[in-house]
């Protein structure tokens, strides 16, 4: 089991350090796109997440030829009516910029009360290890957005999410207690039985 490869297909850091924690026990060696520099990153033009999800693991699959996961994620709010969605990454400009989005998340929101702050993360994880073998897992995490950002750890929107019943923002956790609470630690649980069952039967190679 040691010798199945999988790729994540990301270059965020801080994604590969979850994910290599939440699927530390499944026996894959796991790699990201900095591992592949030749290989571009894919248009992540789809209108839903599972659409980029798709999309970005196809993309890994077919320049790497090794399993591919990728994820798709964002933040939607209530009081914006979902947004950004999938636009979450690249809210504030078309470069991702955490400290910018950042900004322009509590700019909208700066007239909007505390109990109206209500939003989700959402993640939809996408595994192909083969032309038409694919499956898609989909995870959400609830609270609400702070008026201001709290926590070192995470990335994205994390110090402005407030979980309510921890008293703690997503980047105030540890990254063990984060993949217990989070959206793609949510979709990560539903993913591991498919992926150990795969592993297993030896179909990811």
């Amino acid at each position: 089991m040691a010798g199945v490869r999988l790729v994540l297909a990301t270059r965020n850091a801080g994604k590969v350090a979850e994910f290599q924690t939440a699927l530390d026990d499944l026996g894959l060696t796991i790699l990201s796109l900095k591992d592949f520099p030749a290989c571009p990153d894919a248009a992540e033009d789809g209108d839903t997440f599972a659409a980029n999800a798709l999309i970005k693991a196809r993309a890994a699959f077919t320049c790497t030829g090794l399993p591919s996961l990728a994820d798709d994620s964002g933040l939607e709010v209530d009081a914006l009516g979902g947004a950004p969605g999938v636009h979450s990454h690249r809210f504030a400009s078309p470069a991702e910029d955490d400290a910018a989005n950042n900004a322009k998340l509590l700019a909208l929101l700066a007239a909007v009360p505390e109990e109206q702050r209500t939003a989700r993360f959402r993640a939809v994880l996408a595994l192909v290890w083969g032309p038409g073998r694919e499956i898609t897992v989909e995870g959400t995490c609830p609270g609400r957005i702070l008026t201001a950002a709290r926590g070192a750890g995470g990335f994205g929107y994390d110090p402005l999410f407030y979980l309510p019943e921890r008293g703690l923002t997503l980047a105030e956790l540890p990254v063990a207690e984060k993949n217990a609470v989070s959206h793609r630690g949510a979709a990560v649980r539903r993913l591991r039985p498919l992926l150990a069952d795969l592993v297993r039967k030896g179909e990811l190679g």
